[in-house]
């Protein structure tokens, strides 16, 4: 992997650029003339995060580009706005003046809706293993303009943080959250889903674990939530219940942690 800019870029954005290699441990390639292909190649490199004005962008040998969105998280966040409602919400419980911790951050969008849901008086941490993906979520959450000002707010109130979400919930005191929140990538895959191919590349590809799950038992207050294909037997290999089977791929476990 090389950092590098987009073309003709300014002080600011090189320097930002720097930065970010730094922070990654890879090499920061003055862009000048070449394409990033080109300085891809004369690098012998499989990757390019590529640092703009607009954000950052990741290049993987044939792979789409990765960068950070809101997509459904916006679509969601504007059927909550119309007073409709929102399947992991539903499932949750999230609201406001909630802690929750969402331990597979990814891209982000469940962690937007969750914000949204707990407000300004509720926290959300956003957890995520993988360096490259950890910054390019953060840097978007922290200057994406969404244009509605209420998904600005509930990103700019995401604590975004670079973990193995093992080691973050063993660190944790009990019951100091009131939800803790899983969503890992899909074992099985929802093929129909071509935004998540960019992030696969990125993805934990290990299952989530039983100790996991038993640390977020006593780390929450009041609910422990697995989100996963519907046909998958993590739910019940990790003792969740199910609690929602939509019309889609997509199904919810819950352990309460009353019942726990």
């Amino acid at each position: 992997m090389i950092v590098t800019t987009v073309a003709s870029p300014d002080a600011e954005t090189e320097l930002r650029a720097a930065r970010f290699a730094r922070e990654l441990a890879a090499p920061y390639v003055p862009r000048g003339r070449s394409t990033v292909a080109g300085l891809m190649k004369r690098c012998g490199a499989h990757g390019a995060l590529v640092v703009g004005p607009d954000g950052l962008r990741c290049f993987e040998t044939g792979e789409p580009p990765l960068f950070f969105h809101p997509s459904m998280a916006l679509v969601r966040l504007k059927r909550l706005l119309r007073g409709g409602g929102d399947a992991l919400l539903d499932v949750s419980g999230a609201g406001p003046g909630d802690a929750v911790l969402d331990c597979t951050g990814g891209l982000g969008s469940d962690a937007i809706v969750l914000s949204h849901a707990v407000g300004p008086r509720g926290s959300v941490v956003s957890v995520e293993k993988s360096p490259l993906l950890h910054l390019i979520v953060r840097e978007g959450l922290r200057a994406f303009d969404t244009g509605i000002e209420p998904a600005n707010e509930a990103m700019r109130r995401i604590r975004a943080v670079r973990a193995d979400h093992g080691d973050y919930l063993r660190a944790l005191p009990d019951r100091s959250v009131d939800i803790v929140y899983f969503d890992p990538m899909f074992r099985r895959p929802v093929l129909s889903s071509s935004a998540l191919r960019p992030l696969r590349s990125q993805a934990e590809e290990r299952p989530l674990s039983e100790a996991a799950v038993r640390e977020a038992v006593r780390v929450a207050r009041r609910r422990v939530v697995l989100k996963d294909h519907r046909d998958s037997g993590e739910f019940e290999r990790l003792g969740f219940v199910r609690r929602r089977v939509s019309s889609s791929k997509v199904a919810y476990g819950v352990i309460d942690i009353d019942d726990a």
